[in-house]
């Protein structure tokens, strides 16, 4: 065992020695120094003393991961497996059953599966739960089961799911999977283009392009550029949509950082495809980081006319670097700026509250555009154009996150089987029954002060005096419930559409949704207005 762990420790202090001697001599030099020698000693100490066996691997993953989280949350340590779903994040292209999947407890749900790939011919629908993949029961099964889905094209892969109660099988046949950057575009009148940028990844631009050049073929006189949702992806692309809109040599953003290789100018260069076409561009609060260079640059050069709520606020950068065995440390290296100089970044990572949460941005800084228009740095891209259907309540935004929406929809799925291309309608009584599916479901909503409240109640069962603060503490959650009936009725609108939303995409697919909103979306409605009164446009980039 110790001849192992020799040769276990040897080479990472090695490793490390040659690091150091690749460095500047910095003051805290020795200080690093200290702390690695530490960490070294206690993980071969742990390693040979714990009473059981431990996986070495594991528990350094764990370190690794558990240290950069101190950081930020885009600062993250790839394993081998890890750096492979990262590379298909950027490529848009992998091997597999094309579908978005999530795992809970000891399934893998199916939330979307993609029109014509495996998932789909093999008749998995959103809301199937997958038990066994093989031979593999996933309730045995404790690594990452979306591994088990992945593979040379053409292999088939027997799977075990539940629906609706009943235990089904299937036989995947895997094949090459490519997410579109743009997985929709159309016009939305006869002079209005519409484009959705769903992602930035090495196919964004081409793709971005491809489509603006078509629906100008077909007569489009003034473009949407659909943002929302999108949660960002490679700068350089980001940098090239908009050198579809503006001349070449453009400044789009710049970086700064304590490591000077990192200071950049990121500048266009390429000839755009339309200097002068009336752009609007969408966005909410899940547009981010890339999706707030593009709004934000554009907003900047006075390019185009930003719709929606308040963007995300990520202006932060992030660069993979290689290490050894296949990994990879993804290390946010800079912060970004739009041409007139703000920087969007919403959270103070370096500043933490007593919640151990970084600090939200306060206090915001006025800069100009290219015109003198005023805009401000510190939270996101603020729309030119605000519209409340844009932003999401808190209410909401608990039902999306606890899937509440998402089974309901399952559930209304399979009592209306037959809705196919028709438009489902949500109705008062159909709202009604989602009420009550969340009373039969015994469904928490889980809200902050909620969780707060049983958090309460179980300390308070640890003292022993739970028994004496019993009728104010269900008073209490009497109240909060009440309230959160109202919240339903008072969000009914938005909830409703959320509904739809996710109905659609059962029966239509995604590409449905969109044919959808190009006709009814209030956002989008907006838009075309904005753009068919030049009088309108040019006084807001003004």
């Amino acid at each position: 065992m110790f001849k192992n762990l020799k040769k276990r420790y040897v080479l990472p202090a090695v490793a490390a020695g040659m690091f150091f001697i690749g460095t500047s001599f910095k003051d805290d030099f020795f200080e690093i120094a200290k702390q690695i020698e530490i960490f070294t000693t206690l993980f071969k100490t742990v390693n040979q003393n714990y009473v059981d066996e431990v996986n070495p691997a594991e528990l350094m993953d764990k370190a690794i991961k558990s240290m950069l989280a101190n950081l930020d949350p885009y600062t993250n340590y790839f394993n081998e497996q890890d750096v492979v779903k990262f590379k298909i994040n950027n490529t848009g292209e992998y091997t597999g059953i094309g579908a978005m999947i999530a795992r809970k407890e000891d399934k893998l749900i199916i939330k979307e599966p993609y029109k014509g790939y495996p998932a789909d011919k093999a008749g998995l629908k959103a809301g199937d739960a997958i038990v066994q993949i093989g031979d593999v029961l996933l309730a045995d099964f404790k690594d990452d089961a979306s591994q088990l889905l992945k593979g040379a094209k053409n292999t088939k892969v027997e799977v075990k799911y539940i629906r609706q109660g009943k235990t089904l099988s299937t036989t995947i046949v895997l094949d090459e999977v490519e997410i579109n950057a743009v997985p929709y575009f159309g016009m939305v009148d006869a002079k209005t283009g519409y484009i959705v940028l769903s992602a930035f990844n090495r196919k964004t631009t081409t793709e971005t392009k491809e489509a603006l050049e078509k629906l100008k073929a077909q007569g489009a006189e003034r473009i949407i550029l659909d943002l929302r949702g999108n949660p960002g992806g490679l700068l350089n692309e980001a940098v090239n949509v908009c050198g579809l809109f503006v001349p070449k040599g453009e400044t789009i953003v710049t970086t700064k950082s304590k490591n000077e290789k990192y200071n950049a100018t990121y500048k266009t260069t390429r000839e755009p495809v339309d200097l002068t076409i009336p752009l609007a561009i969408i966005v909410d609060g899940k547009s981010a980081s890339a999706s707030e260079i593009v709004s934000g640059g554009l907003q900047d050069l006075d390019r185009a006319v930003i719709i929606g709520s308040r963007s995300f606020g990520k202006g932060l950068v992030q660069r993979p670097l290689d290490m050894t065995y296949g990994t990879q440390v993804k290390v946010t290296i800079s912060r970004y700026y739009t041409p007139s100089g703000r920087c969007i970044q919403a959270l103070d990572y370096a500043h933490k509250g007593k919640d151990g949460k970084a600090v939200k941005a306060d206090k915001f800084n006025a800069f100009k555009t290219k015109k003198g228009r005023t805009v401000y740095d510190g939270g996101g891209i603020q729309p030119d154009i605000e519209m409340a259907e844009t932003k999401t309540s808190t209410i909401a935004e608990v039902l999306q996150k606890n899937d509440v929406i998402f089974n309901f929809a399952t559930d209304y799925y399979y009592r209306h089987p037959n809705q196919g291309a028709t438009v489902p309608t949500i109705t008062d009584a159909d709202y009604a029954d989602f009420k009550a599916y969340l009373k039969k479901e015994k469904i928490s909503f889980d809200t902050e002060t909620e969780l707060a409240l049983k958090a309460t109640l179980e300390k308070a069962k640890k003292e022993n005096v739970d028994e004496s603060i019993k009728t104010q503490y269900e008073a209490l959650y009497a109240a909060l419930q009440k309230s959160e009936e109202a919240l339903l009725d008072k969000n009914q609108k938005e909830i409703k559409r959320l509904l739809l939303d996710e109905l659609i995409r059962r029966y239509q697919y995604k590409e449905g949704l969109y044919q959808y909103y190009v006709k009814n979306n209030a956002e989008i409605a907006r838009a075309t207005q904005l753009l068919a009164n030049p009088s309108e446009y040019q006084k807001i980039l003004q």
